[in-house]
């Protein structure tokens, strides 16, 4: 099942998990439209070929939805009556932190062995430096903001692009070194409206025309990136300032090649995991390597920024 918000590479990871189990010759159900349609009875049997030519393509075709009715006891009750009914007797989640927080809750209660892959293109999940569909959103955001650039240069003017990621800066950082951006804003590093107005006027005095400031959605150097036009036009005149918040289409898309390994690779890990005899675990990747993680562990941690990077972004905005 897949639950939460959707991200590229669901679908091959969807795709992973289907064709081992085809391969171990394990019966493979898929939950539409997360816990609402397991609360639903919204099953159905998949063999390997319900999963042809979906590892290409964006969202997750298991559908997903948020399921309030879930976060009570008799939610689950109903949605534990239906797995019953139908045989299930574990699920594999794909999602982020709040679908993780809601199946451990499930297992806890019911005893239903479950294991987790990490889908959200924030990147925000503890105990796996990627997550499925960042690595897609970085380049679509990375594209964007070159396009955006053509613009900037051809009417001398500063951008503000908002890019998503939450509360976290995974994607402005990695987005705004890779786009060249001549100022990041992201939470972790609060760079305050006097440091920016201080860089934009460095950045004008060494003769750039032109400027792209990447921000994090969760960045409070101001409330939001429209006031930080306001306050740039007012203190800087000189600049003539326009905003361009890249929004949801950095969560759609076809996924990367780096996404579709890594879903293929955490899919297969998921499975076996499970016919281990382990549960409450998220596959994740570190060092390249394939590993599990407690889903409590992965839920209350924090991921960090990337410092090298964070110094490089530094040198480069010189």
């Amino acid at each position: 099942m897949t639950s939460g918000g959707d991200s590229p590479g669901m679908n091959a990871a969807i795709r992973s998990v289907v064709r081992t189990c085809a391969y171990l010759k394990i019966e493979c159900v898929g939950i539409y439209r997360g816990f609402e349609g397991m609360m639903e009875g919204d099953f159905k049997v998949m063999d390997a070929r319900s999963v042809n030519n979906i590892i290409n393509k964006g969202g997750t075709i298991l559908k997903s939805a948020r399921c309030l009715p879930f976060r009570n006891k008799e939610g689950r009750q109903q949605a534990y009556d239906q797995l019953m009914a139908a045989g299930i007797d574990a699920f594999v989640v794909i999602g982020g932190d709040g679908s993780f927080t809601g199946a451990l809750t499930f297992n806890k209660e019911f005893g239903v062995p479950i294991i987790g892959i990490p889908g959200t293109i924030d990147n925000d999940i503890f105990g796996t430096t990627y997550t499925l569909g960042f690595d897609t959103a970085l380049n679509t955001a990375v594209e964007c903001i070159d396009k955006i650039r053509d613009t900037a240069s051809s009417h001398n003017r500063l951008f503000f692009v908002e890019v998503m990621g939450r509360d976290v800066g995974h994607i402005a950082l990695n987005a705004g070194v890779g786009a060249g951006a001549e100022e990041i804003l992201i939470p972790e590093e609060n760079l305050g409206l006097e440091r920016l107005l201080e860089s934009l006027k460095r950045s004008k005095e060494s003769g750039k025309s032109s400027s792209i400031v990447v921000v994090a959605e969760g960045d409070k150097t101001g409330n939001n990136v429209f006031e930080l036009k306001e306050y740039v036009e007012k203190h800087l005149p000189i600049y003539d300032v326009r905003v361009s918040v890249l929004g949801h289409m950095q969560r759609g898309g076809s996924p990367s090649c780096f996404d579709r390994v890594l879903a293929s690779r955490m899919g297969v890990k998921a499975v076996e995991a499970l016919l281990e005899g382990k549960t409450n675990l998220m596959v994740g990747i570190q060092d390249n390597t394939i590993t599990l993680t407690p889903i409590s562990k992965a839920i209350k941690g924090h991921t960090k920024i990337d410092k090298e990077l964070l110094r490089v972004s530094e040198i480069m905005t010189t």
